[in-house]
């Protein structure tokens, strides 16, 4: 029987285990699609009134993934979009869907009544809820959760309001997990809710 000297298995055996150990150390998929920002702090100060009259902040819906869009209810493209594509995310949950709640927050408190986003909210899904408060209240909100808007071209009272588009995502525990793109894939969001309701 041929004797392998103990230097050359040595040298053979070392790149083995160099491949072993890289392997070992290659990183799984990661769990969402979407960017995760576990850990941020934003939406602490959140209480708002939803378009019912009635006082909300986000732990009145512990137990269920809560999506977060601000916007504004004549914004001609940017928002429908974003309320549709939730839409049809709801329609991918299933069963699911009813333990998600949706909150789109107004960033123009001078026309958007809570009458106007009663009406136009829940045209996209009637378990979405519009939510408005004062001026000063919106924009705290809106700072801190990073979301940028301003009023552009204002001409007698008619104008554009120019706003960040993402959707944040809280999981069933009430901690902020995930930052959704605008215009995203409505299976790649609801996989990604199916993960947070999973405990992801």
């Amino acid at each position: 029987m041929l004797s392998i000297p103990r230097t050359v298995a040595r040298l053979v055996a070392a790149p083995l285990l160099a491949i072993g150990l890289l392997a070992g150390c290659t990183p799984s998929e990661p769990v969402f699609k979407s960017t995760d920002i576990t850990g941020a702090e934003y939406g602490k100060r959140f209480a708002l009134t939803d378009h019912n009259g009635q006082a909300r902040t986000l732990a009145d819906f512990k137990g269920k993934v809560v999506t977060i869009f601000f916007g504004y209810t004549q914004c001609p493209d940017v928002c429908p979009t974003a309320l549709s594509g939730m839409s049809a995310v709801m329609e991918a949950l299933g069963p699911d869907a009813d333990r998600v709640q949706v909150i789109f927050v107004t960033v123009d408190p001078e026309r958007d009544t809570p009458e106007l986003l009663a009406e136009y909210v829940p045209l996209f899904d009637k378990r979405f809820l519009g939510m408005y408060g004062p001026a000063d209240k919106i924009a705290e909100i809106a700072k801190d959760f990073r979301v940028f808007y301003r009023k552009s071209g204002d001409v007698d009272g008619h104008y554009t309001i120019d706003h960040s588009a993402g959707t944040y995502a809280f999981g069933p525990d009430g901690r902020l997990r995930l930052y959704m793109k605008h215009a995203e894939d409505p299976q790649v969001m609801a996989a990604d809710i199916k993960a947070l309701l999973a405990g992801k």
